[in-house]
């Protein structure tokens, strides 16, 4: 039975996943290279928490056990040994996922499980960089993770049946709902999502509407919770680039290659929600679409 979980990388995606597992009442150590990324991502969690003590979601006691469920650290040597499962988190990097899987391939105990949360590279290609692709998988998150329901299960080539059963059951345990992709680049989400949004830039590009237009035709007439613009702004553009070209390299097809605008905006440094500015402006109480790029 799984019991001690790990999660690299204490960003929007990683401290979410921590969150959750603990909820659940697993033992969770959540790591990085960052101490101030950690802090910042035990704030978040104690925040998030506070939110649903506010709407009674859960007692002062219950939030209280779920922040001790998480361990914090930037030498996870130890947590790796102990690890049932690690869940890596980290940027869209492939050579990143690869030296981690590399160093977990080593540090871990031999029935230890190693999932990524990649959004778009094909877990084959990570499971590589160990001697064990029978133990590796792929947990596709969505954010916020607390929140959304969702979590894509990929099977790398060579994936244990046993090791996908596993996490299957996991995924129910922990209160999401699994559904199974192929082991190709993007998986189901992102090979449909991201060429919509970077069609949507390129339609604000040419000049066809402005931002606000795009957004509302998208969810008024298409009946999205959210616009492509504010989407991409939500998830971040530095992110949105970095799937576009991995799935772009891997796949090939004209639809994945980014468009310039985004390139653009992503080199000025405006990556969306998380610094300020992309296609909205966030520095008020409320974002203001933005005119100009």
């Amino acid at each position: 039975m799984l019991k001690n979980i790990v999660v690299i990388g204490a960003g929007s995606m990683g401290n979410g996943i921590a969150h959750v597992f603990a909820q659940h009442q697993f033992s969770v150590t959540l790591t990085d290279v960052s101490a101030t990324q950690l802090e910042t991502a035990k704030n978040t969690i104690a925040r998030n928490l506070a939110r649903g003590v506010k709407k009674e979601r859960l007692t002062e006691a219950e939030a209280a056990a779920i922040l001790a469920g998480i361990q914090y650290t930037t030498d996870a040597s130890t947590a790796y040994k102990n690890a049932d499962l690690v869940i890596e988190a980290v940027s869209e990097d492939e050579a990143l996922k690869k030296m981690i899987f590399k160093q977990l391939d080593v540090s871990c105990k031999e029935n230890c499980i190693l999932a990524s949360n990649t959004s778009s590279i094909a877990i084959h290609q990570l499971a590589a960089a160990t001697t064990r692709p029978e133990r590796v998988i792929g947990m596709h998150f969505f954010n916020p993770v607390p929140v959304m329901p969702l979590v894509e299960i990929i099977q790398g080539d060579a994936t244990a049946t046993e090791v996908v059963h596993t996490i299957q059951n996991l995924t129910q345990v922990i209160g999401k709902t699994g559904v199974l992709a192929r082991d190709v680049s993007g998986f189901v989400a992102n090979r449909i999502l991201l060429p919509m949004l970077n069609e949507a830039i390129g339609t604000l590009d040419q000049g066809v509407s402005d931002v606000t237009g795009i957004d509302t035709v998208m969810k008024l007439g298409m009946g999205h919770p959210m616009g492509p613009l504010e989407l991409a702004d939500f998830i971040g553009l530095d992110v949105c680039l970095s799937i576009l070209e991995v799935l772009y390299t891997s796949l090939g097809e004209a639809h994945y290659k980014p468009q310039p605008l985004l390139k653009r905006l992503v080199a000025k440094g405006h990556l969306g929600k998380k610094s300020g500015r992309g296609f909205y402006d966030y520095a008020g109480e409320d974002k203001v679409a933005l005119q100009s790029f």
